[in-house]
């Protein structure tokens, strides 16, 4: 039976929709390519190799999100409610100082981290390399950039050019180039596959800068309007910034931790573990790079009932997608892993506890999304910020007694809490559902004036 739509909702949807099954193709090419090249890495590498790259990887990602300075959605938000406003022209500066601030601070963070680093080994020199984290830091500027770029061409309606280069080609020339050097009989170290893959991904985006200002799009920094933009939407940024970091951090802290707190060895494992838990979100991240910029449009025009529309309905597919993923997990979780190798199978518990955890981040939907594009950015990072905290603090805890499988257990058990926390938040304050009742609020939900 076809469900009615309302013919004021249907266009929206539609265009929505497609977009997002568009965006899901990028996504699960990506993600295939990704897993290849984990596949790859693990096969070629002895497994202390490749927990550090797996270490220098989660470091390199957590520090480029802290470079991209919050600048990343900011702009989802700023160029829709810029425009909506008619001020193109802010929207335009908002661009290019977006990018001179992610430029900017990706230097400085991977300075620093070299610089911390050499002082840290005159004092404490360590048993192995340390290179893995000069490895990071090659990686800062350009993962922060591709960052900004996808979200900065996202928010003027690109999707090909936002994510093509980055997404797909630099993930197939990565594996590819192991594979061959491989068959000569070269094999990367942890550091060499981190600069082999910074160098990979600074090439992607100067293709990526190239097609972007063939079509017409606005990417290039621009200093001369960075000081101002940072007066006026300075504020703003932080807490981005802030909520930004802080995801992140529940991503990729995890691994950390591991290495630092157990061995190399076991944070490769769970790297692999959350790495193919994370494919459970492959829809709904999908989804989310669509409706952002949606959401924010119709939220500051006050088409509230658009606005939950586009949020059911990626609430419910993104959902739908998770489950029959995470019943997969739950059945072949152990040959999923296998693949990475022997070694990597006795991450099948990490694997399910991980899933869990998604699995409610799916059910609640995009409530990240819409805290972040509707305003709310302070309350989220206060709010998801505190929650996920206490989670690391119980993982710092119980790691030394029950290994990656407590740290899996605190990361689950904080994720449900928080993911059920701000969309809570959201109903009550912002007066979107994104859940999976959503659907119910579109029939009663009024618009309002605009913002």
């Amino acid at each position: 039976m076809r469900l009615p739509i309302p013919s004021d909702l249907s266009a929206v949807l539609h265009a929505g929709l497609w977009r997002s099954v568009g965006s899901l193709g990028i996504k699960v090419a990506t993600a295939g390519l990704t897993y290849l090249t984990y596949v790859v890495l693990s096969r070629t590498q002895t497994a202390d190799e490749y927990g550090h790259f797996a270490f220098g990887l989660a470091l390199a990602t957590l520090l480029a999100i802290a470079a991209g300075m919050g600048q990343p959605t900011a702009i989802l938000r700023l160029w829709s409610e810029e425009t909506v406003a008619g001020r193109k022209d802010k929207a335009v500066d908002a661009v290019q100082a977006g990018s001179m601030l992610t430029i900017s601070a990706s230097i400085v963070i991977a300075l620093a981290l070299c610089a911390s680093t050499w002082l840290v080994l005159l004092v404490v020199p360590l048993q192995g390399t340390a290179n893995h984290f000069y490895g990071a830091a090659f990686l800062i500027l350009p993962m922060a950039l591709a960052e900004y770029n996808s979200a900065a061409l996202r928010a003027q309606g690109s999707l090909w050019t936002a994510l093509v280069p980055r997404d797909i080609m630099w993930r197939i020339a990565f594996p590819a180039l192991v594979i061959g050097c491989f068959a000569l009989g070269y094999v990367f170290s942890g550091p060499d596959a981190l600069v082999l893959s910074a160098s990979l991904l600074s090439g992607m985006l100067a293709l990526q800068f190239w097609s972007a200002i063939k079509r017409g799009y606005i990417l290039a920094p621009k200093r001369g309007v960075t000081r101002t933009y940072w007066r006026e939407r300075g504020k703003i940024g932080t807490w981005l910034l802030l909520g930004a970091v802080i995801e992140t951090a529940a991503l990729n802290a995890d691994v950390i931790l591991v290495g630092l707190m157990l061995n190399l060895e076991s944070s490769g494992i769970y790297f692999n573990a959350f790495r193919t838990a994370g494919l459970m979100t492959l829809f709904t991240f999908a989804i989310e790079l669509v409706i952002a910029p949606m959401v924010a449009q119709h939220f500051h025009a006050g088409d509230m009932r658009k606005a939950q529309a586009i949020t059911a309905l990626g609430a419910g597919a993104g959902f739908v997608f998770s489950l029959v993923v995470f019943v997969a997990f739950v059945g072949w979780g152990d040959w999923i892993l296998s693949l990475f190798g022997p070694a990597y199978e006795e991450g099948t518990l990490v694997l399910v506890l991980l899933s869990l955890g998604l699995l409610f981040d799916a059910a609640t939907g995009p409530s990240k999304i819409v805290m972040m594009m509707t305003g709310h950015e302070r309350a989220y990072v206060i709010i998801f910020g505190s929650i996920m905290a206490v989670g690391f603090l119980v993982q710092i805890l119980v790691i030394p007694t029950y290994g990656i499988v407590g740290a899996a257990a605190a990361n689950m058990g904080a994720r449900i809490v928080a993911q059920l926390a701000i969309a809570l938040w959201c109903r009550l304050r912002i007066g979107l559902d994104t859940s999976l009742l959503g659907v119910i609020a579109i029939r009663t939900i009024k618009d309002r004036t605009a913002a």
